[in-house]
């Protein structure tokens, strides 16, 4: 019997994609102790990588691409045209997922849809134009939990790219996140601090 670090191992897949797939029905481990500890037969290692090398257990490359807001369509296009010269020119097949919100909005369908995807054990790499187009803040944390699960993140240009006038909304909106806390949405100490900083953005 293998510990599920070995089967890992073995299997060339992580122990967190493990996980996942007992979850899914994927591939459920020989033996579970009562604490918990899976264990896998070397007859299960055998079977599963012959599975692996007839289906190969193909995993997807996602084209991200996000803007902040719904009037920038035309630049929503052309990251996607980019992204698909840059896959094409790899070689890669992808599937495509976008987002319109901001940088620092966490639960933008698209992105939850992908790190559902990635914690599923299902796309090989995540192909984005820039970093901030990912996320703006927390780009440390989705890189570890796509290395949990054996994704990697491709960075087409790693320049700085945002514009003043997005950096700035998202800035604006993690202040009045902040505000809305501390003094209350509709208190006038919000409305003023709110107010100030917009009216310095602009100047």
């Amino acid at each position: 019997m293998l510990s599920i670090g070995k089967f890992a191992k073995s299997l060339g897949v992580s122990i967190q994609t493990l996980r996942n797939w007992d979850k899914e029905g994927k591939l459920k481990p020989t033996y579970v102790t009562e604490n918990g500890y899976r264990y896998y037969s070397e007859d299960l290692l055998n079977k599963f990588r012959n599975i692996k090398n007839v289906n190969k257990i193909k995993k997807k490359n996602i084209l991200y691409a996000r803007v902040s807001t719904k009037n920038q369509k035309d630049e929503l296009n052309r990251q996607i045209d980019n992204l698909k010269q840059y896959a094409y020119s790899k070689g890669y097949s992808f599937e495509i997922i976008t987002d319109i919100g901001s940088g620092i909005n966490y639960k933008k369908e698209g992105l939850l849809k992908m790190i559902n995807l990635v914690e599923c054990g299902e796309v090989d790499r995540i192909i984005v134009l820039y970093k901030d187009r990912l996320i703006r803040f927390g780009y440390d944390l989705i890189e570890y939990i796509c290395k949990l699960n054996d994704t990697k993140i491709e960075i087409v240009d790693n320049s700085t790219i945002s514009k003043e006038q997005e950096l700035t909304e998202d800035l604006i909106q993690i202040i009045t996140v902040f505000a809305n806390k501390l003094y209350g949405a509709r208190r006038k100490k919000t409305i003023n601090l709110i107010k100030s900083v917009k009216e310095n953005a602009d100047r």
